[in-house]
């Protein structure tokens, strides 16, 4: 059956997981916290830190863990995760399924690195200790942040300033990370070219191997394994086992 798929990032929908589909990558067959923890850290081994002068935490999508692990099990693990303190959530905000995840300790490190001696160095260091150090919240009215938080319209507006609150509507806010908006674009123009790669090729078929050996654009700033956990998690592209390894098919709807 044939479905379409628009290679814009406004339709970059995140799929429900087809039964049977094949997962490849870092996966122990514990399958517990200590292998989702592993896996997101060999995934932020991938992330270039130097493209963003290191002004920006290693991120890692949380969809790119269903490529390597059960969906239900990297929901439940990740939520355990975050419910400890140790690992961040944010809603990237050019898909409504997108979320980044992010070790508190890092984004902390970042975020402050980038307030000091600022205006807004105070307001921001209240605001990881009362809030993100202490609530797994994704956004925050403007009723919670003035009588639970206990923060002034000003210091709302200073922590937008920073970065560290976006708007996501009238009287709201989402947790977010400060000087994401090139990774963003960069991550939403390379998952592009990669899923022009798979496209392009015969039959609309690559092995997996071989992808990850291709010679990319200066469209594609990642590494390729990083895109290719990304469309596989969001099953943008089917994977495929074959006797001569995975098989990754472009969803031509």
């Amino acid at each position: 059956m044939n479905r379409k798929r628009a290679l814009v990032s406004d339709t970059f929908k995140i799929k429900k997981r087809k039964n049977g589909s094949e997962k490849f990558g870092a996966v122990d067959d514990g399958d517990g916290p200590a292998d989702i923890t592993s896996t997101i850290m060999q995934l932020m081994t991938l992330f270039p830190r130097k493209l963003f002068n290191d002004a920006v935490p290693q991120i890692v999508l949380k969809h790119q863990l269903y490529s390597t692990h059960d969906k239900t099990m990297v929901d439940k693990e990740v939520n355990k995760l975050r419910e400890s303190g140790s690992l961040l959530m944010f809603q990237l905000g050019f898909d409504a399924e997108a979320f980044g995840l992010v070790f508190a300790s890092d984004y902390k490190g970042k975020v402050l690195a980038g307030e000091e001696g600022k205006a807004t160095q105070a307001t921001v260091e209240k605001f990881l200790e009362k809030v993100v150090s202490k609530c797994t919240d994704l956004s925050f009215s403007k009723d919670k942040m003035l009588k639970e938080f206990l923060f002034t319209d000003s210091e709302i507006t200073q922590l937008v300033k920073s970065g560290v609150l976006t708007v996501r509507d009238a009287g709201s806010w989402w947790l977010s990370i400060p000087n994401t908006g090139k990774f963003i674009k960069y991550f939403i123009q390379g998952r592009k070219a990669v899923l022009g790669m798979v496209k392009k090729s015969k039959y609309g078929e690559v092995l997996k191997d071989d992808l990850e050996q291709r010679k990319t654009t200066s469209q594609v700033k990642f590494p390729l394994k990083y895109h290719i956990q990304d469309i596989v998690g969001a099953e943008l592209v089917e994977s495929v086992p074959t006797t001569s390894g995975t098989l990754l098919r472009y969803v031509d709807s």
